[in-house]
């Protein structure tokens, strides 16, 4: 990163209009002159790398936002139309929000308030829940569990069961699991069953694919329409990126 700032502080210093000469015509002795000069100019003038910075931030931003709208548009079809994830909220809205969770992530449960709220204050949102547990063998059971729920009794007792695994903060293991789905009236032996089955690990296994397709590492990871955004965001963030996004 050192390295990469000061090549671009230099880069920056010589773009300015006041600099009209060619460094690589430079002799080994003016060479070192002039990377003298540039020191004790940035000692004598810090905000320079401040300024340097910003732009090199924005620069990189823009750049990997670029990257990401182009993730994106090469898998629209698997992360927008996967025939399997739980679709909610306004099933026409003019805005899709993808959300990447582990039931495990406590940013993925801040989150999960911020994400309700959203939906609760903006009827046109439509929502798509990815399964993708990633923090180790208890965050893979609750979506092996939530998955046979889907694929056992339908979408609106997976989003039941999935809010409840949002929220809890206990041991996640069978017997809890199990406790669940009687509270929820749920048949607990067939989602049981299920668990295991080829159909569950294909989709967990999907998801892991297109989230390295769409390089995601973490959660909760966001996409909105065209825009990939990694990490927790409060609402007033989203509501405000909404609003741009409908111009």
């Amino acid at each position: 990163m050192f390295r990469t700032l000061t090549a671009f502080i230099i880069s920056y210093i010589l773009a300015l209009p006041a600099v009209a000469f060619d460094v690589t015509d430079m002799s080994d002795k003016e060479r070192a002159i002039f990377r003298d000069e540039i020191r004790s100019y940035l000692m004598e003038n810090p905000k320079v790398i401040m300024e340097a910075v910003a732009v090199l931030e924005q620069r990189q931003g823009q750049e990997q936002m670029q990257a990401d709208i182009v993730l994106v548009t090469n898998n629209a079809e698997q992360i927008f139309n996967d025939g399997y994830s739980f679709v909610g909220g306004n099933p026409e809205g003019d805005i899709t929000l993808v959300e990447f969770v582990d039931y495990r992530c406590g940013y993925c449960k801040k989150a999960h308030g911020e994400v309700t709220k959203l939906l609760k204050t903006d009827g046109n949102i439509r929502i798509i829940l990815k399964e993708f547990p990633i923090l180790g063998e208890q965050s893979l059971l609750a979506s092996r569990f939530a998955i046979a729920t889907k694929q056992i009794s339908g979408a609106q007792a997976y989003k039941g069961i999935a809010d409840a695994l949002m929220t809890f903060e206990g041991e996640i293991n069978m017997r809890n699991l199990r406790r669940l789905a009687s509270t929820f009236g749920l048949d607990a032996d067939g989602i049981e069953a299920q668990m295991d089955s080829p159909e569950v690990m294909q989709e967990i296994a999907q998801t892991r694919t297109l989230a390295q397709q769409l390089q995601i590492s973490g959660t909760p990871t966001f996409i909105m329409q065209d825009e990939l955004l990694r990490g927790y965001l409060p609402y007033d963030q989203m509501k405000e990126l909404i609003d741009a996004k409908r111009g």
